[in-house]
C-alpha cells in the first residue's frame, strides 16, 4: 500500500495547511502476479512478431538460401562421398533447420537492448512484478517464434526428400523447441547489460556464425583434424544438430552403414555420447543461462 500526501493552504486562514491523504492501491507481489507477467511478457513477443511481416520474412530467406541454393549447387560435388539415393539437400537439412532458430531465437533478445535505449524497459522494471518473470516470458517468447521459424522450414521437408512422418515431425519440434529456448536464454543474457543496439548487433554476428559452422550443420564430425574435432565437442549447438540429424537419418529407409557415414556418432575420447545426454545438456545449459540472465537483470537499473 503507498500513500501519496498533499498540503494545501486554507484560505482565510493564512499559514494554516490542511493535509490530504490519498490512497494507492498496489497490488502485492506473488506468484498469480509473477505468472500474469510471464504470459504478457510472452504475449508482447508475439503481437511484435506478428506485427513485423518483414522481420519473419527475411529470417526464413538465409535457410532457405543454404538449403536449395547452396544444397542444389554443391549436390554434384559431394554426391561422390553420398550413398545412392540421399543428395546433399537431405544431408545438410537437420543443419537448416537448427539455423532457422539460430538468428530469430538469438536476435528476439535485442528488443530488450531497444527498449532500454527508449525507456520503456525501466517502465517494466519498475513494475510490482520479479524480474526473474520479466526474463522468463522473454525468453518463452522468443522461443516460441523461432519455433514457428523452424515449423515453416519443417514444412519443406518434402523438398529435402525428408518424409512427412507424424513421430519424426514430434521429435524434431521438441528439439527445435529446447534449442530455440537455450538460444534466446543466451541472448537474453547478452542483452541484460548491453545499451546499444549497434553493440548487441556486432557481438551476436561475430558469435552466430562460428556457433553455426562449427556445429556440424554442413559436414559430418568424423576425419576432422584434431584442433576442428576440439572445437566442435566445446559448440553448444553441436549437441542439437547431431540428435536432429540422427532422428531424420533414422527415418529413412537406409542400410545401417548409410545411416552411420551421414550421421556419426557423436564422441568423446572415443566414447560414443547418448542422445538423450546431448539433449540433457542442451536442457542443463538453457537452465544455466536462463539463471544468469536473471542474476544480470537483478543488477539492471
Amino acid at each position: 500500500m503507498a500513500i501519496g500526501v498533499t498540503e494545501q493552504q486554507q484560505p482565510g486562514h493564512p499559514g494554516q495547511q490542511v493535509t490530504d491523504a490519498i490512497r494507492v492501491s498496489v497490488p502485492d507481489r506473488g506468484l498469480r502476479q509473477d505468472l500474469r507477467a510471464v504470459n504478457i511478457v510472452w504475449r508482447r513477443e508475439l503481437i511484435r512478431f506478428k506485427s513485423d511481416r518483414l522481420r519473419a520474412v527475411t529470417s526464413l530467406v538465409q535457410p532457405v538460401l543454404f538449403l536449395f541454393v547452396l544444397g542444389t549447387g554443391l549436390s554434384s560435388l559431394a554426391s561422390h562421398g553420398l550413398p545412392q539415393g540421399v543428395d546433399f539437400r537431405t544431408f545438410i537439412y537437420p543443419g537448416v533447420l537448427a539455423m532457422s532458430v539460430l538468428f530469430t531465437a538469438i536476435f528476439s533478445a535485442a528488443s530488450i537492448v531497444w527498449d532500454r535505449e527508449f525507456g520503456f524497459l525501466r517502465e517494466m522494471l519498475v513494475a510490482p512484478v520479479s524480474r526473474s518473470a520479466i526474463v522468463i516470458g522473454k525468453c518463452l517468447g522468443g522461443a516460441t517464434v523461432a519455433t514457428f521459424q523452424g515449423i515453416v522450414i519443417l514444412a519443406l521437408a518434402g523438398l529435402a526428400h525428408v518424409p512427412y512422418d507424424p513421430v519424426l515431425f514430434l521429435i524434431i519440434i521438441g528439439e527445435l523447441l529446447l534449442l530455440s529456448f537455450t538460444l534466446t536464454a543466451f541472448g537474453v543474457m547478452m542483452a541484460a547489460r548491453i545499451k546499444q543496439i549497434q553493440a548487441f548487433m556486432a557481438l551476436t554476428q561475430m558469435l552466430v556464425m562460428p556457433l553455426f559452422f562449427l556445429s556440424g550443420a554442413l559436414y559430418p564430425l568424423r576425419g576432422l583434424p584434431g584442433w576442428l574435432t576440439v572445437l566442435t565437442r566445446l559448440d553448444p549447438l553441436t549437441y542439437i544438430v547431431y540428435p536432429m540429424r540422427y532422428a531424420v537419418f533414422s527415418h529413412l529407409a537406409l542400410p545401417p552403414q548409410a545411416t552411420e557415414l551421414l550421421s556419426p556418432s557423436l564422441t568423446w575420447f572415443g566414447w560414443t555420447v547418448p542422445v538423450g545426454l546431448s539433449l540433457g545438456m542442451v536442457a542443463l545449459m538453457g537452465a544455466a543461462l536462463l539463471t544468469i540472465a536473471i542474476l544480470e537483470f537483478q543488477k539492471t537499473e
